[in-house]
C-alpha cells in the first residue's frame, strides 16, 4: 500500500487501521464517489498512488473516534472542551517560542521542505477533500493544492522574515521582523486542504505557530493537509507541534481558540468572520463575495465567455471570488448567449429559474447541499424541465439564470457557491455599471469585481464607481483574484476586503500581515541650512555695479520711504537706471511697521505699472513691504495669512511660496542687518525675532 511520503526523509508512515465512526464505516473508497466526481484524475489515471487516500482516511478516522469519545465525555464534565483548546495552544506556544529563535536560513529550509511535501501530496489530499465533503472536483482541488504550495513558496522563498529586514544607514532606520505568536487558522469546507497548506506555510515562513480549526464537514482532509506540512517541517528541524489542530471543533471551542490565540486568520462564512472580529483577538478575516462581471459592447465576447466559464466552473464554483452574476449590454447579449451555449452552458427558462430559486435557498439561506455540486446534479435536485427534455445533461458546465432585480427579494442576485450564474442585460454602460454597483452592495462589498472591456473611459468609470479591492480587467475572477496567474497580485487563498467588507486588510493576505515590525531609529541630526540671495554686493561702489547688472530690464518699481526719498538716495538710484535704459516708478508711502492695506495699495500700483524688477531701498519696513508686493505681483493667488504663519522648520512649512525668477527683486539696504533680512521670508515668524544689528554701513558709502 502506498502512503504519503515525507520528502525530507523519504520514509512511509505505518500503522494503517480501519475503524468505524457511528454506524458508518469510515474507510474511504473511490467507489463511494458520485458519478460526476469520477474524473480521470480521480480514478488515478494521472499516476497518483492509489493507497494514499485510504491510509489518510483510516488514520484520521481513528483519531476522530477518540474525538467523539472526548466530546461525549465533555458533555458530562464541564471544561473539557476548553481544555482541548488550551492543550493544543500550550503545545504550539511552546514550540513557537523555540521556533522564534530560529535563523533565516533555518526557516527557509523548513519552509522549502514543507512546501515540497504539500506539493508532492496534492493529489491524495484533493481526493480526500472531495470524498469527505462531496464538494467540488478533484482535478481542480489538485490545482489549488499545487497553487498553495508551489506559488506560495516561489513568492516568499527569498523574502526576509527574520531579524533585520530593512536597513538604511543614511536615515538610521532599521526594521526588525518578529512573529505574531500562535495563530488561529479557521479553515472552510470549500477549500479545506489548500487553505490549510497556505496558512501553515505562511506560519512557518513567519516563525509563527498555528492551531487549525477545521470545518466539521472537512475535518479529516484539513488535518491530513496540516499533518503533511507539520511532519515535513519537523523532519527539516522545526519543533514538534509547531502546527496543531482541533478535531471536529464545536462552535464554542472554535471561539475559545480565537480568544486564546495571538492572531486569527479567518476564512469562512460571514458568521465565522464576524465571530473572529468579535473575539477580542487581532484578526484578519475575509468578507463574502458577490462578484459581478460586466461585459460592454467592445469586449472580446469569446474571450469573456471562456474566462467566465473557466472561473465559475472551477471546482464547481466554490471559490469566493468566482463570478456570481454577469451584466451584458443588450447589443452584444445575443453573441454572449450563443457563446455560452457553444461552450456547454444552458440558459434556463423562467419556470426553471423559479425552481432553482426555490431549491437553491432554504429559509433565506443558501442550501448547503448545493455547494460545489455539478450542474446536472443540481438540475436533478431541483427537478428542472431541462433535464426531462434533455437540454441539461452530465456534460452541461453551467446553468445561466436570466433575472432583472437585485436585492433581498431576489436570492439569485446573491452569492451562489455552485455553477449557477445570474445574468442581467442593460441598455447602456451606465445602466450596467449601476447594476454592478448594486450587486457588490448586495453582499459582496470590497471583495472582487470584473470588467471585460477595451474602452479606457468605461474602465475608468468602473474603477471609480465599484467598491471592491480587487478590480480585474479582462480575466477570470477565481484565478485572477488569488494572484500570480493572470496578474501580479500577491498569491493568496485568503482575500481581504478592506473596510468596504468590514475587514482589516484591503489586499490579498500575505506574509507581512503575520509579522510584527520593530522600527529602530538611530540618532541622526537634521540637516541645517540657510538661504542667501544669489548675489550680495558690498563695499564702496557696490551699488553702481549691482544696478548695472540689471541691464536689459525695462521697467523698475522702487519701494522706499519718504525720508530716503527726501535725502536723495532714490534719485541717485533712478539716475543709474536711466543710464542703462531702465524706466522706473517710485512708491514711497511705506511707514514703519507697514500695515497690509498700504502694501496692497503698492501692489496695485506695481500691477498697473507692469515692472520686470522690484527695488527695495531702505530699512526693514521697505524691504518687508517690497517682498510682499513682489509676491502679490508674481503670485496672484498668494495668501499673506498663509505666508505669515509661524513654522518650526522652514523646509517643512505648510504654506509654500514659489519664486518667479523672471521678475527679480533687489534690496538696497541701509545696513548689513537689513541685507540679511531681505533674504528671509516675509511676515512674522521665528526668523524675525531677536535679529542682531550688525556693523552699519551708510548707504552713501555703497554709492
Amino acid at each position: 500500500m502506498h502512503s504519503i511520503m515525507n520528502p525530507s526523509t523519504n520514509r512511509l508512515r505505518a500503522g494503517v487501521r480501519t475503524v468505524s465512526l457511528g454506524d458508518q464505516h469510515a474507510r474511504i473508497s473511490l467507489r463511494n464517489l458520485p458519478r460526476h466526481l469520477r474524473s480521470p484524475c480521480f480514478r488515478g489515471d494521472v499516476g497518483a498512488p492509489k493507497g494514499d487516500i485510504e491510509k489518510i482516511g483510516d488514520e484520521i478516522c481513528a483519531e476522530r473516534s477518540s474525538t467523539v469519545e472526548r466530546q461525549l465525555l465533555a458533555s458530562t464534565q464541564g471544561g473539557c472542551l476548553q481544555s482541548r483548546v488550551s492543550e493544543a495552544l500550550a503545545k504550539t506556544r511552546s514550540a513557537e517560542l523555540e521556533y522564534s529563535q530560529f535563523t533565516q536560513s533555518q526557516v527557509d529550509v523548513i519552509f522549502k521542505e514543507a512546501a515540497l511535501a504539500a506539493n508532492m501530496n496534492r493529489i491524495p489530499l484533493a481526493k480526500l477533500a472531495v470524498e469527505e465533503t462531496g464538494i467540488g472536483l478533484v482535478e481542480d482541488k489538485v490545482i489549488k493544492n499545487h497553487f498553495a504550495s508551489e506559488e506560495i513558496y516561489n513568492r516568499y522563498k527569498n523574502e526576509k522574515t527574520v531579524g533585520v529586514v530593512y536597513s538604511d544607514p543614511l536615515s538610521g532606520i532599521e526594521k526588525i521582523a518578529e512573529p505574531m505568536g500562535t495563530l488561529c487558522g479557521i479553515v472552510p469546507c470549500t477549500n479545506p486542504t489548500s487553505t490549510a497548506i497556505f496558512k501553515c506555510l505562511l506560519g512557518l515562513k513567519t516563525r509563527n505557530g498555528i492551531v487549525l480549526a477545521p470545518h466539521p464537514r472537512a475535518s479529516a482532509c484539513t488535518i491530513a493537509a496540516a499533518r503533511v506540512v507539520h511532519d515535513a517541517a519537523v523532519a527539516a528541524g522545526a519543533p514538534p507541534n509547531i502546527i496543531s489542530w482541533i478535531e471536529n471543533p464545536t462552535k464554542d471551542e472554535t471561539f475559545e481558540l480565537m480568544k486564546q490565540s495571538d492572531m486569527i486568520i479567518a476564512t469562512g462564512g460571514p458568521a465565522m468572520v464576524h465571530s473572529s472580529y468579535s473575539s477580542g483577538t487581532p484578526a484578519i478575516g475575509v468578507g463574502a463575495g458577490n462578484t459581478p462581471a460586466l461585459i460592454d459592447e467592445g469586449a472580446d465576447i469569446a474571450m469573456a465567455v471562456n474566462y467566465i466559464l473557466l472561473s465559475k466552473t472551477f471546482d464547481q464554483g466554490v471559490i469566493c471570488a468566482s463570478e456570481q452574476a454577469v451584466i451584458v449590454l443588450e447589443r452584444v447579449a445575443p453573441a454572449f448567449l450563443h457563446e455560452v451555449g457553444h461552450r456547454g452552458g444552458v440558459v434556463l427558462t423562467p419556470g426553471d429559474v423559479d425552481r432553482v430559486r426555490r431549491g437553491l435557498f432554504v429559509d433565506g439561506r443558501l442550501n448547503p447541499d448545493t455547494v460545489g455540486r455539478a450542474p446536472y446534479d443540481l438540475a436533478r435536485m431541483f427537478e428542472l424541465e431541462g433535464v426531462q427534455n434533455g437540454q441539461i445533461t452530465e456534460h452541461t458546465r453551467l446553468l445561466l439564470t436570466p433575472i432583472d432585480s437585485v436585492g433581498p427579494d431576489e436570492p439569485l442576485s446573491g452569492e451562489k457557491l455552485c455553477p449557477i450564474l445570474a445574468m442581467y442585460t442593460a441598455e447602456s454602460f451606465d445602466g450596467a455599471l449601476e447594476t454592478a454597483d448594486r450587486l457588490v452592495r448586495n453582499g459582496g462589498e470590497g471583495h472582487t469585481s470584473v470588467i471585460y472591456s477595451n474602452n479606457v473611459e468605461h474602465i475608468r468609470a468602473w474603477e471609480n464607481r465599484i467598491k471592491t479591492v480587487r478590480m480585474l480587467v479582462n480575466m477570470p475572477a477565481s484565478q485572477g483574484a488569488i494572484g500570480d496567474i493572470f496578474n501580479n497580485l500577491d498569491p493568496s487563498l485568503t482575500l481581504g476586503c478592506g473596510s468596504f467588507g468590514h475587514n482589516s486588510v484591503s489586499s490579498n493576505v500575505q506574509a507581512s500581515h503575520l509579522l510584527n515590525y520593530k522600527t529602530v531609529a538611530n540618532r541622526r541630526e537634521n540637516m541645517l541650512w540657510f538661504r542667501i540671495p544669489p548675489k550680495i554686493y558690498f563695499k564702496a561702489g557696490a551699488l553702481n555695479v549691482a544696478l548695472r547688472d540689471l541691464a536689459g530690464r525695462k521697467r523698475a518699481f522702487i519701494v522706499s520711504d519718504r525720508p530716503l526719498l527726501d535725502l536723495g538716495y532714490v534719485d541717485e538710484v533712478q539716475g543709474i537706471l536711466e543710464e542703462i535704459g531702465c524706466a522706473s516708478q517710485v512708491y514711497y508711502h511705506v511707514n514703519p511697521d507697514p500695515d497690509i492695506e498700504s502694501i496692497r495699495a503698492g501692489a496695485r500700483e506695481l500691477e498697473s505699472y507692469g515692472a520686470d524688477v522690484i527695488l527695495a531701498i531702505g530699512g526693514g519696513s521697505p524691504m518687508d513691504a517690497a517682498k510682499i508686493m513682489w509676491l502679490l505681483y508674481t503670485k496672484p493667488d498668494f495668501s499673506f495669512e498663509g505666508v505669515s504663519t509661524r513654522f518650526l522648520d522652514i523646509r517643512k512649512r505648510i504654506y509654500e511660496v514659489g519664486i518667479d525668477l523672471e521678475r527679480r527683486a533687489l534690496a538696497l539696504p541701509d545696513s548689513l542687518t537689513r541685507a540679511t533680512r531681505f533674504a528671509r521670508s516675509p511676515g512674522p515668524g521665528p526668523e524675525r525675532e531677536g535679529t542682531a544689528r550688525l556693523h552699519s554701513h551708510n548707504l552713501r558709502d555703497w554709492l
